[in-house]
């Protein structure tokens, strides 16, 4: 069977993927992913067929600096490159499926695949690393918010934000019109979807987040899916000496968003007292601080007294897999949601939102996260909790379903 995944977005969009896509393909699939060029390699690494989709998501990280509120005007620019890099999206996914495909997982920032595989029948599931359905159990994650406006607040907001409107609408227009299907919104689109009970995968552990009871059937959790390990991959001899001569340092990163700049990053910290691996800048090298570059979290995060990053899905989930407090700094989108809910698990201190981040607030909370025995203690007991599962059966099991269409 030849499953094509639809991964628009950042870095942490593409590497659960492609971890899933790598498993597959140890049980037959033919994986194709459609992923921006940057992430090339990483796809050809977990041995599956690149697809490239145009557009570079690393810059559209927050549309303003850190300890900043985004202006009327700096939202206006940031959701028009959004909508731009949507279609651009749109556009690519279309020629990755042309290029052949028995059924196609899609991401949840890519309904227009929902069209191109409409206009060319194939079957299509959701394959989501946040919880995008309305729900009594959570506030819309798109509104880049973890505060609840209760059961009732929560789920009538998120219906209405589903029914509102999106950065990838215009480009779901424009996909049905290029390839003749009936004029039809998107939210429209996903109505039906959820009136047919359409399935939808989630790449999420139910022990990090309890599955909602107010979910419709066709919504399931299948746990993490974690990246490819490669066996072959040695850490730098500069990185081994670094951690081996001294007490266990903090990792302070963002993915593939360059959020804070070294001095930032440095002077939070010195004021910490704590060493520090940093991820994103260059240049950094002494007995307190280095920099790195791309190093498997797998690896890195178990010597990490604590870990400081954006709480993006999967960067969230590489921290509770391997033990350690988080120092949550969210940005935007779902990032606030997988924030609160490590503080709720009890396996780190409160966020520091990226608008109201400061030198002395994040010294603070790395300290409280660093020295906090009962953070380490709750966060050992979920890496724990998360060995226990199998996320790939589920996913075997829904594209098996889905290919009695063909």
């Amino acid at each position: 069977m030849r499953v094509l995944m639809v991964t628009p977005g950042a870095r942490g969009d593409v590497v659960p993927m492609a971890g899933l896509g790598s498993r597959l393909r140890t049980m037959g699939f033919d994986v194709a992913i459609a992923a921006n060029a940057a992430y090339a390699p990483l796809v050809a690494f977990a041995g599956c067929e690149h697809r490239e989709l145009p557009g570079d998501m690393s810059y559209l990280v927050s549309p303003a600096p850190p300890g900043k509120k985004a202006t009327g005007a700096d939202l206006r620019r940031y959701m028009h490159e959004l909508g731009d890099y949507m279609d651009l999206a749109a556009t690519g996914t279309l020629t990755a499926a042309e290029a052949g495909a028995d059924v196609i997982l899609a991401n949840a920032v890519a309904p227009y695949a929902y069209d191109v595989a409409e206009a060319l029948d194939i079957p299509v599931l959701g394959a989501h690393l946040q919880p995008t359905e309305p729900s009594s159990a959570y506030p819309p994650v798109v509104l880049g918010t973890a505060r609840s406006l209760g059961p009732a607040g929560n789920k009538l907001l998120g219906s209405l934000i589903s029914a509102g409107k999106a950065p990838y609408d215009a480009p779901s227009a424009r996909i049905r019109q290029v390839l003749g299907l009936p004029n039809r919104a998107r939210s429209a689109s996903e109505r039906a979807r959820r009136k047919a009970n359409r399935p939808v995968l989630h790449g999420i552990s139910p022990r990090i987040f309890p599955r909602p009871a107010d979910w419709r059937s066709g919504l399931t959790m299948t746990g993490y899916w974690w990246p490819a390990a490669d066996p072959a991959w040695q850490p730098a001899p500069e990185l081994l000496e670094f951690l081996a001569d001294g007490p266990p340092p903090v990792f302070i990163g963002f993915g593939s968003s360059a959020a804070l700049d070294t001095d930032f990053m440095l002077d939070a910290a010195r004021r910490a007292g704590v060493r520090a691996v940093l991820q994103g800048v260059q240049g950094v090298s002494g007995p307190d601080a280095i920099s790195i570059g791309a190093v498997p979290h797998e690896w890195l995060f178990p010597q990490m007294a604590a870990v400081v990053h954006h709480a993006g899905a999967g960067t969230a989930a590489a921290g509770l897999r391997a033990g350690v407090p988080a120092v949550s700094v969210p940005i935007y989108t779902d990032q606030p949601f997988w924030a609160a809910r490590i503080t709720s698990l009890g396996a780190g201190p409160q966020p520091v939102p990226y608008k109201e981040l400061t030198v002395e607030r994040l010294a603070a909370a790395i300290r409280q996260a660093a020295t906090t025995p009962a953070y380490t203690a709750r966060a050992r007991q979920l890496a724990q909790a998360l060995t226990a599962e199998e996320s790939t059966a589920p996913v075997v099991t829904a594209l098996r379903a889905a290919a009695k269409q063909i």
